[in-house]
This record gives C-alpha cells, structure tokens and sequence, in this order.
C-alpha cells in the first residue's frame, strides 16, 4: 500500500497524538482548576449523574486536576498510564452527564475521547517520552 511506510513511524504518532491531546486537556482543565470552589462544585454536581452526592467541590477539583496535570502528563510521557485512567474517568462521568442532558449525539466527544485514553492505556506513550514504556 501507499501509505504503509507510516508504520515505520508508530512513535512519531504516539508523540503527535500525546501532545496535540494533552496540549488541549491543559487548556480546557487550566481556567476550570483557577475557577475555584465555586467552579470546582458546579463540575463536581455532574457526579450526581452516577448517583454519588457528596463532596461536588472536592469531585470538581479533581476532574480539573485531571484535565490539567493529567494533560500535561499525557503530553510529557510521564506517569502515562495513570494519566490516561484519570483523563478516561473524567470522560465517563463527562458522558454520563452530557447523555442524561442531551442524548447519545450529544455526548457522543465525551464518549470518544474515552475510547481513545482506553486504547493509549493498553498502547502507552511510546519510546518519544519521558516513560519511554
């Protein structure tokens, strides 16, 4: 095939997929993180959507927590694993509340992204990171 000497590059993609990803989980986790409590607790009440009422400011910082730091880990190769399971545990809950909110089509990024960090968790960073797994 034309485009099979690509495969050549599996760690060049790895790189261009962890930073383009991380680079946009930092800026869409960084403004949340500098929110504050009262941020924190509007992103922590999506955990309602999984039946868990207790402690939304806590929740709310840690999903911001995981965008941000969990961004730049991902993008580093740094602790990529753990990384990826956060990020991915952020999307389930982001996809519970965007189905009960607007239906499949709606949380249909949410869901995706998720499916991306559970194949980089199997996949890992590839040999361009600090992990070098």
């Amino acid at each position: 095939m034309l485009l099979r000497f690509l495969g050549n590059y599996r760690d060049l993609g790895l790189l261009l997929m962890r930073l383009g990803l991380g680079a946009m989980f930092v800026l869409h986790g960084y403004p949340k993180l500098l929110g504050g409590p009262d941020k924190w607790e509007a992103l922590g009440k999506a955990m309602e959507n999984l039946g868990i009422h207790f402690l939304p400011v806590a929740w709310g910082f840690m999903a911001a927590l995981s965008e941000t730091l969990g961004g730049l880990l991902l993008a580093l190769g740094i602790a990529f694993r753990p990384a990826c399971l956060f990020l991915l545990s952020t999307m389930v809950v982001a996809s519970a509340l965007k189905l009960k909110g607007g239906g499949l089509m709606d949380a249909a990024h949410p869901i995706e992204l998720g499916f991306v960090f559970l194949g980089l968790l199997f996949v890992g960073p590839g040999k361009l990171s600090f992990d070098k797994s």
